[in-house]
């Protein structure tokens, strides 16, 4: 039997509807480990705090990232002191700094520091609570039987990890000690939320997900959230945005005309052609009596 759009549509609403009564009496799906996601909310926060720390006025500068106030926690796991480290060396040198690793071999100390690094959990139901209420009364009374706990009854449940991050950065003449730049305090915070309804779930959100879907699936996506960038002040040196892949060609990141990434770099040079436009411009280089602008400032 043929059906016609409405009817079509009218039993796919009814099938829809039993399905939501059905799931909602047995219950849909729960998570177990929340260890990747404690993970990815505490390098997702550290990655925005440190996407904010601009070190082009360095650029150009032989510089030393002096580590010792970057202590690690056992308790924080896979992330921790050595993931800010290697992040913070990978924003210097996309700056166009000269990273060295010897303190002697550098005209600029920076020192980097972590005041906050950790996650919180919270929970929020609507609804009745589980709760034992009943069997701590009960058993404050002689011969009394036990009673079992209150189940959780919940029209909707939202599961929510907090990551948290404070990272600050300040550089100094390694000879003469004189304060150079002070990147300011950097706090940043990630998110990850499950959330259940008519115990239908978990509807996965949050910063740490490009997008909203259930349970993990692949097909059952919406939604969407913006992904972070780097300073964008002004400079000779243009920002490179410390969430996507760039390539560099002598030390400067390359673009295209709209500012995207490059794939492929390499192509042969026509000497008399014009200087292309696809490598960031580079600072003037000084003429006689005249010196170089420098970007510090």
């Amino acid at each position: 039997m043929r059906l016609f759009p409405s009817q079509a549509i009218f039993r796919f609403i009814i099938g829809l509807a039993w399905m939501v009564i059905g799931t909602a009496v047995t219950g849909c799906g729960t998570t177990k480990e929340q260890l990747a996601t404690q993970q990815l909310v505490l390098s997702k926060a550290v990655d925005r705090s440190i996407a904010g720390i601009d070190f082009r006025p360095m650029s150009g500068r032989t510089v030393y990232l002096d580590t010792s106030y970057l202590k690690t926690s056992k308790d924080l796991g896979f992330v921790n002191a050595d993931y800010v480290t290697s992040s913070l060396r990978q924003q210097i040198v996309a700056a166009g700094c000269l990273l060295q690793d010897s303190s002697s071999d550098a005209d600029i100390i920076v020192e980097a520091r972590i005041g906050t690094l950790g996650a919180d959990d919270h929970r929020v139901t609507f609804g009745v609570p589980e709760n034992n209420s009943l069997s701590s009364a009960a058993s404050l009374l002689p011969n009394a039987p036990s009673l079992p706990s209150i189940p959780e009854f919940a029209l909707a449940r939202r599961d929510s990890r907090e990551g948290a991050a404070k990272i600050a950065a300040f550089a100094y003449e390694r000879e003469s000690r004189k304060a150079i730049w002070q990147s300011g305090i950097r706090e940043s915070s990630a998110t990850a939320r499950d959330t259940y309804v008519l115990g239908i779930g978990p509807f996965q959100s949050g910063s740490i997900r490009e997008r909203t879907k259930l349970a993990g699936s692949k097909y059952l996506k919406f939604g969407g959230t913006a992904q972070q960038d780097s300073p964008h002040e002004k400079f000779a040196r243009p920002p490179v945005n410390y969430t996507a892949e760039t390539r560099f060609q002598d030390g400067w990141p390359v673009f295209d005309s709209e500012g995207t990434f490059v794939d492929f770099i390499e192509a042969p040079v026509d000497e008399t052609s014009e200087e292309p436009t696809a490598i960031a411009a580079q600072p003037p280089e000084a003429t006689d009596g005249e010196e170089p602008e420098t970007e510090l400032r």
